[in-house]
Formats: C-alpha cells, sequence, structure tokens
C-alpha cells in the first residue's frame, strides 16, 4: 500500500517528509489539523460504519450498474483519481488505513472533479467484512509493502490467505492488477497465483518499456521510474473454481510486529 511503499531492497525504508522510523515500523507524523479538515470530503469520504454498505456499494454511485474496481492501499490517491478520469464509466473505491494518507486522497480526487469515486479508511485484512461476494469487478494492489522477512509472509497482500479472500469478493472472471518495484515480492507473488490457481497475462521485469498499456501511475511510481527503477506488472483472473489454501482461522492476517 502506498504509505509502505518508500522501501529500497537496499537500505530499507526511505525517508518522506510525512513518515519517520521507528523500532523498524514506517509510521505516520501525526497532523492534528487533518482530523477536522478531512470533514471537508465527507460526501465521499468514509472514515467508519464502511461495513453497512456491504453489497449496497455501488447504491452511492450515479451509474449503479457501471463497473467496481477497488485500489488497495490508496496512498494519497495520485492513481485513483487519475484512472477515475479516464474511466468516467466505472465506479471506484479507494481503501486506506492511514487517516493522514487518506486525506491527500480526497482532497485530490476533489481537485480532479470526479464523481465516480469513493474512498474508505479500512483494513485490507478485513475486505470480508465490507464486500459481498461476487460484488468487485477488479482489484488494484499498488506498491504493497514487500514485507520482506520470511516469517512475515502472511502478511504479504498477495499471499495466498488474502489471494482467497479476492478470489471470493470477484466476479467471474475478475481480475487483479498488481504493479510493484520489489523483485523479491514479485517473484513470490506470480508463484503464489501460480499454486492458487490464477491465470496470469501481461506479465512484464519493466513496465515502462514494455508495450503493456500503463494508464496511471502511483506518486512512488512516478518519482522512482523517473530515476531508472524498473517497475514489475502482472494482470491475474479469478479461477474457476474457487476454493480455500488455507485454512480458516488462519485465513486473516496477524498482527503487525513491533519490530
Amino acid at each position: 500500500m502506498e504509505p509502505f511503499g518508500l522501501y529500497s531492497r537496499s537500505e530499507g525504508f526511505l525517508y518522506d517528509e510525512s513518515f519517520f522510523y521507528i523500532g523498524g515500523t514506517m509510521r505516520l507524523r501525526r497532523k492534528p489539523w487533518i482530523d477536522e479538515a478531512i470533514k471537508d470530503y465527507s460526501d465521499f469520504l468514509h472514515l467508519e460504519s464502511c461495513e453497512s454498505y456491504k453489497g449496497k456499494w455501488r447504491t452511492l454511485f450515479k451509474n449503479p450498474d457501471a463497473p467496481l474496481w477497488v485500489e488497495l492501499g490508496t496512498g494519497k490517491g495520485n492513481f485513483i483519481s487519475q484512472m477515475a478520469q479516464i474511466h468516467k464509466d466505472v465506479n471506484f473505491i479507494g481503501i486506506e488505513i492511514q487517516v493522514g494518507v487518506l486525506y491527500y486522497a480526497g482532497k485530490k480526487c476533489a481537485a480532479a472533479e470526479v464523481d465516480n469515486v469513493q474512498l474508505l479508511r479500512f483494513d485490507v485484512a478485513r475486505l470480508e467484512d465490507i464486500f459481498a461476494p461476487g460484488e468487485v469487478d477488479r482489484f488494484f494492489i499498488n506498491f504493497c509493502d514487500p514485507w520482506p522477512k520470511k516469517r512475515h509472509a502472511k502478511r504479504r497482500l498477495t499471499y495466498r490467505g488474502f489471494l482467497d479472500r479476492y478470489a471470493r469478493l470477484l466476479r467471474e472472471n475478475g481480475q487483479i492488477y498488481f504493479k510493484s518495484d520489489n523483485a523479491g515480492l514479485f517473484d513470490f507473488t506470480l508463484d503464489e497465483f501460480r499454486e492458487c490457481g490464477w491465470p496470469l497475462s501481461e506479465v512484464t521485469y519493466d513496465l515502462h518499456n514494455s508495450p503493456i498499456l500503463n494508464e496511471a501511475m502511483t506518486e512512488y511510481e512516478a518519482k522512482f521510474s523517473a530515476k531508472g527503477q524498473p517497475i514489475f506488472h502482472c494482470v491475474a483472473t479469478r479461477p474457476k473454481e474457487v476454493i480455500a489454501h488455507v485454512k480458516t482461522q488462519t485465513d486473516r492476517s496477524d498482527p503487525a510486529p513491533e519490530d
């Protein structure tokens, strides 16, 4: 997810004016004024009670029959605001857990004057609490936290436990669009998709120098691709048979580590 996208394989986390680094964990700097300012976007930004819209998200849009595309980890909203402008015939939902980051996404979507976006403050580990089976047409996962330590593999958003949830929430032939700059995470993701029976397409280790259409970039992608960092990309299609690849009791993320 975008706030955890500030990651370098050689140096660990990179610094940004909005974040600081404590005990191995990237934390957002507290900006108290945001608590009030974020209310300016309350007509399309939801800080609570997201569960009440489960199975009914389309009713919040002008065109309830349009496809529903969901970005997991919206960050500051560069990607979703661009995509909403390009695809006015699609309904978008952006999910972000950090209020301080979500505020900027709201600001960016408002400036873009898009009316086909809803933003949610929510934990992606609990997606099935807010979406009904088959409710989503497409998921976007852009530059999520790679959780490089092997013991944290279950926290990666492309771990098979997460893939099982996405499969239950996607309609038939629904897809996941995935981008990363972390080669280890990308290879792990490809392996997980294949092991779980997700057909793959548009696989590349250098998106910006490939013929694959890249309609919009996140803030992180724009910054580091400009410095020559290759971007990895793939599209995975929901398996025809949706089965669980992990036991129910472990099909949830562990609490974030303290170190």
